[in-house]
């Protein structure tokens, strides 16, 4: 009984990990969580959340404007 439990866990532990997130959903939670943290009604994330989300978000612009396609496949140019 206690291997369906250990795979169980295991597969939940995969799906759940953020390595397995689709990228643009990181991007538009990065977006998220950075506006949240200049708004001053709010709770604010942690630094370190905040650097995370900056260095995502740069990474997607530099591999943007090396992109010659969109994520449709559709020539930008």
């Amino acid at each position: 009984m206690q291997i369906p439990a250990l795979i169980l866990i295991a597969l939940l532990v995969a799906l759940s990990s953020p390595a397995s997130a689709d990228p643009r959903d990181v991007l538009r939670n990065c977006q998220a969580l950075l506006a949240r943290a200049q708004s001053s009604g709010t709770e604010k994330p942690s630094e370190a959340e905040i650097a995370r989300c900056r260095q995502v978000v740069r990474d997607w612009t530099l591999r943007e404007s090396r992109m010659s396609v969109d994520e449709n496949g559709k020539p930008l140019r």
